[in-house]
């Protein structure tokens, strides 16, 4: 198989000095620009990052029961939403148990789009039986792009022609770049101010050129997937099959989770019309959820201990990490870590965790493996309130 580039190939293969490149939905996306990515992450925080999103699954979905086939199968109330409107959402199996997660904006009355981390087209087809609707992949002819940091709006009031600076959190409009028009919506993966652009991928290179070229005097940078997974983490953000397994891959049961397991008790409406694994979810939310998806704060006096004791400085994880940490309380495991980073901006080292509910209180004190000079050992973690890192500008 061979991998697909993005619209914007042309523009981030010459600045991608690393040479760091992965893959994500069949396309090559950078890594990092430069041979680290402490500048890119940085730039997200303090001045402005331009992201290439365009391998994103999206979903153009239109007819007279395009709200009905939406509500059918997400946990939020699609019928409340208005014109202009972007919906965080999962999706979830006849079980309650986590598909997948994206959004769902409102382009017009009839008119919506999808976005998604995995293929659902064919979820999409199997619950429109019986309805007016009609579903296009539009992942291919639409590219992306996502401008976040605390200069983005200033950046984009230069480079778009349309009204930017009145947009609220998670509500979109439509404008201009160079003549090619975009639609803007303020949403984005990194839990700061920011705004993700919408276009023809056939007119797609004019809008990377004017939005670098207006952000230069801001301090915009290129940015790739590792400033990305650190962000997310510090905006408490989950990521499919890293802090969740789809219900449509996982192999045994256990693997599964549903959205109040999630953390995503505000996205599910139990009150409105039924869908697709409304019973499940009634059912867990009247017998009481098993496992909650926290954040943890690992204590550094007890990392600084641990390395003390081989005579070492405490070594900090310059990445993000996705792999299966172990979760102790009273001695024995009772949960598992599954994405986690030192966060420069807070000067802490900090995770995302299941664990039984009895365990996830605010302050709840836990421990987590750290493997220290080979051998395995555990430091003090407190259960911690998500995002760990939530600014006003957000939502200002």
């Amino acid at each position: 198989m061979t991998l697909k580039t993005t619209p914007f190939h042309a523009r981030t293969a010459p600045l991608c000095v690393s040479q760091a490149w992965r893959r994500w939905a069949g396309h090559v996306v950078a890594s990092s620009y430069e041979m680290v990515h402490e500048r890119e992450y940085h730039a997200i925080r303090s001045s402005a990052a331009l992201f290439d999103v365009s391998p994103l699954y999206k979903y153009s979905i239109t007819g007279k029961d395009a709200e009905r086939l939406l509500d059918r199968v997400v946990t939020r109330n699609v019928a409340k939403q208005k014109i202009g409107q972007v919906l965080y959402t999962p999706w979830c199996d006849a079980d309650g148990k986590i598909i997948d997660d994206g959004t769902v904006s409102r382009l017009a009355e009839r008119e919506f789009r999808l976005t998604s981390a995995d293929p659902n087209i064919r979820w999409l087809h199997l619950n429109a039986a019986g309805l007016d609707v009609r579903i296009a992949d539009v992942t291919e002819p639409l590219a992306a792009l996502s401008l976040q940091g605390p200069n983005a709006r200033e950046i984009l009031t230069q480079a778009v022609e349309g009204d930017v600076a009145s947009l609220k959190f998670f509500r979109l409009t439509q404008g201009s770049v160079r003549g090619t028009p975009i639609g803007i919506s303020r949403t984005g993966y990194t839990g700061d101010l920011g705004y993700e652009l919408w276009m023809d991928a056939a007119k797609a290179l004019p809008v990377w050129d004017a939005i670098m070229g207006a952000g230069e005097a801001y301090g915009i940078v290129p940015c790739g997937m590792l400033a990305l997974d650190m962000a997310r983490i510090e905006a408490g953000l989950m990521l499919l099959e890293v802090d969740y397994v789809s219900a449509h891959h996982a192999l045994i049961e256990r693997q599964k989770s549903s959205p109040f397991e999630m953390n995503l008790a505000w996205t599910v409406d139990l009150a409105k019309p039924w869908f697709v694994g409304q019973g499940a979810l009634r059912a867990e939310v009247d017998r009481g959820v098993e496992w909650k998806f926290v954040g943890l704060d690992i204590d550094w006096n007890a990392l600084e201990r641990l390395y003390d004791a081989v005579r070492l400085p405490p070594k900090l994880p310059l990445a993000a990490w996705r792999v299966s940490v172990p979760i102790f309380a009273f001695g024995r495991q009772v949960g598992y870590a599954t994405s986690g980073c030192w966060s420069p901006l807070l000067k802490k080292y900090i995770a995302l965790a299941h664990v039984p509910a009895r365990f996830a209180a605010l302050g709840t004190e836990l421990e987590m493996e750290v493997t220290v000079e080979h051998f395995r050992r555990r430091a003090l973690a407190r259960v911690v309130k998500t995002p760990f890192f939530d600014p006003e500008r957000k939502r200002a």
